[in-house]
Formats: structure tokens, C-alpha cells, sequence
């Protein structure tokens, strides 16, 4: 029986081999070649470096050329880069073997067309389930594609260093937290061609993540990070998840910047270059990140969360950059894909350019305060969010809407909840205009949700 939650909004993921194994990876491959129609076409296939991700992109690639599509194997590479590669070599489809910032215990494929514009549970992800369930995928098709091996971490680095202009930089310490994750090939190939010194910190891909889990949102995740950035003076630091397509930023006092004013400095950056531009954000960000754009004379689009939305948002209005708290930063001129590389830069970029450290260069544009995402297990989650929203109506909400979750707005505070997509939980967001506002209604949120 196939445990059908493993199909999400915007990946497949599951834990190895229980609810993902390599059958149904080959499965998935040979539904993914059907549903797109790309027998006869050839398809980007890459994994990161978790301890069943060889297996599992074997079994897919098997699929992908049983039906009939050839393979371009990049091995050992991001997401971003994966991304790429679809985009740059003009290819109709790509596949990424990865759980991102799960456990290690987690596994998973990223989906992708043409112009990497990436499959969702709406758009692609759903039918490949359908598929699969009905029994009814096809066989092997009379002429098997063939497997071609790859290699794109060069041309990426080259292509993700045109994002900033490297002449005239001034030189910067940054410390790099790669989590034993791919961050820890892929980077060294762009700081050869900087003028900066970087720290390396956890650069040996390891699927067993000794130092610590992939997910640096996790505050106690940057701990070591944190500290050193303090103990080497360093301009500041950076911390990549498992696949490296997400990124988040130390300032020089050893504080995490939250992702979505870190996309408020790489807008301010990408507003610098492109006055006017139009700029995507979701909806869980901080009101600093519009107020920053509209600011800088950019036009500020809010929409949901989610690399599947986002990317098609972007396309729609032409936008020249995206950003979610979570750590995703999209590029128009990196075919509307996320990079946690390109981000990195452009931030590097305007800390060398403005002499100023970060701390001071988010103070003027960050009046608010945060209580970071906070998530809670909840056994119904409609029903809790419901009970979440009846209480704030009740007590006289300015503005509620169903964007993302529940947003609700009382002009000097307000808060998102949301669910998870990939585990079972309510996620949690809350700003206000001063601290204590903040810390009184998180407490009372989180004791509504929890009670």
C-alpha cells in the first residue's frame, strides 16, 4: 500500500525506506516521464547527499529510461543548481533527489518542467500520484532512454557570481555553516573568484548530519555558527540547509537574521539595480519587507508560501525577485528558481558596498519585533485554527484573511498560523511594534493552540 501523504503541496517526501523506497521512486519516474510527455526527451536527474539518495535516484532514473526518456545524471549537486541546469541546457524536465531540511531519516523528489518551472500538488504532482494508485502506469516503452553523466558546478558558479559585480569588492570574513550538506561542494567554486575569506564549518557531505540537522531555521541548529562568527571578528555568517537552496544570515553580533528581512536586504540590493522593479513576497513575512520596497520605489505583491507559488506568481508579473521567511529567495534571471548561493552574494555585495556591518544596515529598516516560527503538534489542525479565529474575531480583528492559514491583524500586532505541509504541525508567527505586545499575545496564542 502507498502511504499517499507523501505526496505534498510542493514535493514528494517521505521517510526511507517505510514510506519511500526505491519501487516506488521508479514508479514515480516512469509516472513523471507519462504525465509530461517526454518520452524521447531527455531529463535532469541530481541528488543531494543523503544516505539513501543514491539508491533512490538508481531506482528513479530506471523509471525515467524505462519509459522511454534519456537521463543527464549531475550526481552530487543543490537543488539551485539542479534548477539550473533545466533552465540553462533548455531541457523539458528535472528531477531532484532530496528531503531538504528533514531529518535524515527523510527522503524525496523536487519535480520540475521546462524553464525549471516546478510541478505542485496541483500541477503535475497529483496526476503522478493518480497514476501510480491506479495501477495503470504504463510499461516499458520499445526504446529505452539512455544515462549520461554530468557535471554543472563550474557553470553554476560562474553563472551565480553574474548576479553581483565582483570588480571593486571590498574583502569580507564570512563563516559558512554548509551542515554537512551540499552547500559544502557547491561553494568553494564561487569564493575561488571573491576577494573574501571564508571559515568553513561542517563542509564533509555527511547524510547523518553528526554536527547538527539540516535546518538552520531551527535556532538551536546556527548555536555553533553563531558563536564562531563572534570568535572570528567575521563580517558575518551564513548557514545553508541539506540541499543548499535556502540560507540564512549571522549578523556580526552572532544574531540570526529572520529570512524575511534578510529578503528585505537582497530587495534592497535588487532595487538598487532595478529601480521600479516589482518584488514577491508571501504572506507570513514581516510588514518591514513591503514597507522596505515600497520604500525603494519597488511594488511589493504579496501571495502564499511555497516554492509551486511563488515561481508562477513570479512569471506573472514579471517580477525581478521573491522572498519567503522561510529562506527561499527567487530570482527572474535564475529562471524564477530559488537560490540560497545568489542570496548569499547579494547580500555580501551590499554589506562591501554600503561599509556598513548588517546589524546597521537592517536597524533603519526594521522597526518591529518578532517571535520567530514557532511550531506546535496539533492532532486536528482545521479545527484549532478555526477555534484560533473565532476568539480574535470575537475580540474585535481589524483584518483577517485565509491567504496563507489565518492572518489576523490588530494595527499594533499581528500573527499567521499556518499548517505544515511536510509534517504534522501549526506553525506559528507573531510581530508587534514592541516587545513586550509580542510576547504577551505569542504566549496567549501558543496556550490557545496547545490547550
Amino acid at each position: 500500500m502507498i502511504d499517499e501523504s507523501i505526496f505534498k503541496a510542493y514535493d514528494i517526501r517521505g521517510v526511507y525506506p517505510d514510506t519511500l523506497d526505491e519501487d516506488l521512486a521508479r514508479d514515480i519516474g516512469r509516472a513523471y516521464v507519462n504525465h509530461l510527455g517526454l518520452s524521447g526527451s531527455r531529463v535532469v536527474v541530481a541528488r543531494d547527499m543523503r544516505l539513501s539518495g543514491e539508491a533512490l535516484e538508481e531506482a528513479f532514473i530506471e523509471g525515467v529510461t524505462e519509459a522511454g526518456a534519456d537521463v543527464l545524471d549531475l550526481g552530487l549537486v543543490s537543488t539551485d543548481a539542479l534548477y539550473f541546469a533545466v533552465g540553462h541546457l533548455e531541457e523539458p524536465g528535472g528531477a531532484m533527489i532530496t528531503a531538504s531540511h528533514n531529518p535524515k531519516e527523510y527522503n524525496g523528489l523536487k519535480l520540475c518542467r521546462e524553464d525549471a518551472i516546478a510541478l505542485s500538488l496541483d500541477e503535475g504532482i497529483s496526476q503522478i500520484r493518480d497514476l501510480i494508485l491506479s495501477g495503470k502506469t504504463p510499461g516499458a516503452a520499445e526504446f529505452p532512454g539512455s544515462v549520461e553523466e554530468g557535471e554543472i558546478s563550474e557553470e553554476y558558479a560562474e553563472h551565480c557570481l553574474n548576479f553581483i559585480q565582483v570588480d571593486g569588492l571590498r574583502p569580507l570574513k564570512i563563516v559558512v555553516d554548509a551542515g554537512n550538506g551540499m552547500a559544502g561542494k557547491m561553494l568553494p567554486p564561487v569564493f575561488e573568484k571573491l576577494p573574501f575569506e571564508y571559515v568553513p564549518m561542517y563542509f564533509e557531505l555527511d547524510g547523518d548530519f553528526p554536527n547538527h540537522p539540516p535546518s538552520p531555521i531551527e535556532p538551536e541548529n546556527t548555536e555553533a555558527l553563531r558563536e564562531r562568527v563572534v570568535e572570528e571578528g567575521a563580517d558575518f555568517g551564513v548557514a545553508f540547509d541539506g540541499d543548499a537552496d535556502r540560507v540564512f544570515v549571522i549578523d556580526e553580533k552572532g544574531q540570526v537574521i529572520s529570512g524575511d528581512l534578510l529578503a528585505a536586504l537582497v530587495a534592497k540590493n535588487v532595487l538598487e539595480k532595478e529601480p521600479g522593479a516589482t518584488i514577491v513576497y508571501s504572506a507570513v513575512c514581516s510588514k518591514a519587507f513591503p514597507e522596505l520596497v515600497e520604500h525603494e520605489g519597488g511594488t511589493a505583491i504579496r501571495t502564499r508560501a511555497g516554492h509551486s507559488i511563488i515561481k508562477p506568481q513570479m512569471r506573472k508579473h514579471d517580477a525581478a525577485f521573491g522572498g519567503e521567511h522561510s529562506g527561499h529567495f527567487y530570482f527572474r534571471d535564475n529562471y524564477f528558481a530559488d537560490s540560497g548561493i545568489i542570496a548569499m552574494l547579494t547580500v555580501a555585495e551590499l554589506v562591501s558596498n554600503q561599509d556598513k556591518p548588517v546589524s546597521e544596515l537592517l536597524s533603519p529598516i526594521d522597526p518591529y519585533t518578532r517571535s520567530g516560527e514557532i511550531n506546535s503538534e496539533v492532532e486536528d489542525q482545521e479545527a484549532t485554527m478555526q477555534k484560533i479565529e473565532d476568539y480574535y474575531t470575537d475580540r474585535g480583528a481589524m483584518d483577517v484573511d485565509h491567504l496563507d492559514g489565518l492572518t489576523v491583524g490588530f494595527g499594533d500586532w499581528w500573527f499567521n498560523l499556518r499548517p505544515s505541509n511536510t509534517e504534522p504541525l501549526l506553525r506559528l508567527n507573531v510581530e508587534a511594534e514592541n516587545q513586550d505586545t509580542m510576547e504577551q499575545k505569542r504566549d496567549e496564542l501558543l496556550s490557545l493552540i496547545r490547550e
